[in-house]
């Protein structure tokens, strides 16, 4: 068998091919930025947003026992609800009144439940959506819906749309982080797919809840190549990948693996430090509180700073806030959350950080104003919890350029049902990516002789959000 060896005189390379073949790819890092500026979107007009943090309470929390109070449930304790039946996942019955009382909040008077006392003394930031639908009471195509656009087919998330238009503000860390204490949601990596763009853009998964950061992020140093040898071994593995490339051409697949060995490599040196919030002052920690959220909270800050834009901080791993057999669980629940997230809004506004950065928070859908019905194997015969519920549910936004102290829309008086101002996923989306600087409908990309887009054909603008 004969052996050539590849010379610049086989084949004509283009500039990025030849800043890849130097250096383990450290050339094409130098010019990163005029590469990614020639090939990646830019925002279409001035955003007020940089970045995002995507607070998701999955499992879906109780509007009514959190941000939309109905004191009619109080009078209707019990009793049957004068509404047109609308179809939940699992029988329901009679009105179950919240087990939680609510207090007005800042100038604006907005009224919060108990169970967030941390995250109320900002509400005067908060710009609560009272109004938001989702297309079904089912947890796997509502996560889709809320996380990627759609409910059944296989689309990029919206992490990896963001990641896609805004780039990277720091080569050393990965632009999309998603962090989930405990293992991993329902769907599981399907909510921060990257589907047909580039894989480059697909969220980094990390198990918070492993506070050694090198145990968390696995694999990223190797304590057998010192010395060297590890950048060695990538320049050989880099040498193997340059001539496959040179013979299979163009592979979207092998450069997107590619990219990450080099941003592993990169990472060993930033992302230990990112990630460790034991460098933190006591006093910055003990204001976030204990636990896996807080420690994701405080994670979250220190990588805005660091120029990710697009953080996911999932409760935890399953659907923990789906109680279905007793709401009470919700106090738990809002226990392990709200100090974290009062702390996150507070610092970032202290540092400067919020007015670039947007902040989300809710889940897939809602829960019933009506209790659920027991059923063999199920809720144990307990009726003191509420079903899914996509006809009307809450989100709230902070930061990035929304109204603060705003309410938009509403519930019917027992919160079954958005009946004014209603928003649906695709419109919360388009207003995001506009908060982001990009028009929705000119955001896309070309697969399989089609323009996609996160908002798909649908989705408005929500203007009122807007501050």
């Amino acid at each position: 068998m004969s052996h050539h060896r590849l010379t610049a005189s086989d084949i004509l390379l283009d500039r990025r091919d030849f800043l890849q073949r130097c250096g383990m790819g450290f050339g094409a890092m130098a010019l990163g930025g005029l590469v990614n500026a020639n090939d990646a979107p830019v925002p279409h007009f001035a955003p007020k947003a940089k970045r995002v943090i995507h607070l998701f309470m999955n499992g879906g929390p109780s509007q009514v026992d959190t941000f939309d109070p109905k004191p009619k449930l109080q009078e209707f304790h019990g009793k049957s609800m004068p509404l047109d039946g609308l179809k939940t996942e699992r029988p329901t019955g009679a009105a179950l009144r919240s087990p939680f009382s609510f207090k007005k909040y800042g100038q604006s008077g907005l009224e919060v439940s108990e169970l967030f006392e941390h995250t109320a003394k900002h509400a005067d930031d908060l710009c609560v959506v009272r109004s938001m639908t989702a297309d079904v009471p089912n947890h796997e195509p509502s996560l889709m819906l809320m996380n990627c656009g759609d409910g059944r087919l296989p689309r990029p998330s919206m992490g990896s749309w963001i990641s896609y238009g805004l780039g990277s503000e720091n080569e050393n860390l990965p632009a999309y982080v998603a962090l989930c204490p405990g293992g991993m949601p329902i769907k599981r990596a399907e909510n921060w797919r990257s589907a047909f763009l580039p894989g480059n853009f697909q969220g980094t998964y990390l198990d918070s809840s492993i506070e050694e950061v090198d145990r968390m992020i696995e694999n990223l140093k190797n304590p057998s190549a010192r010395d060297g040898r590890q950048a060695r071994q990538l320049d050989f593995l880099r040498k193997i990948n340059d001539r496959h490339l040179v013979s299979h051409g163009h592979d979207p697949q092998l450069e997107a693996r590619i990219r990450s060995f080099e941003l592993a490599y990169r990472m060993q040196s930033e992302a230990t430090d990112a990630f460790d919030v034991t460098k933190e002052p006591q006093h910055v920690r003990d204001m976030y509180g204990p636990g896996s959220f807080a420690r994701q909270c405080l994670m979250a800050r220190r990588l805005v700073e660091r120029g990710v834009r697009f953080i996911q901080l999932w409760h935890g791993n399953g659907q923990p806030w789906d109680s279905h057999d007793d709401i009470e669980d919700h106090r738990r629940l809002a226990k392990e959350c709200d100090q974290g997230i009062g702390a996150l809004l507070a610092d970032l506004k202290m540092r400067g950080l919020l007015e670039e950065t947007l902040v989300l928070w809710g889940g897939e859908f809602g829960r019933t104003p009506a209790v659920e019905l027991p059923q063999a194997g199920s809720n144990k015969g307990v009726m003191k919890g509420r079903d899914h519920n996509h006809y009307g549910f809450t989100v709230w936004m902070a930061g990035g350029g929304v109204k603060g102290g705003h309410i938009h829309g509403a519930t019917d008086e027992f919160g079954y049902k958005a009946v004014d101002k209603p928003v649906h996923v695709h419109d919360l989306h388009a207003t995001m990516l506009h908060l982001l600087g990009f028009d929705h409908e000119e955001l896309t990309y070309r697969y399989s002789g089609r323009d996609f887009r996160l908002t798909d054909v649908h989705g408005k603008v929500v203007q009122d959000l807007l501050a």
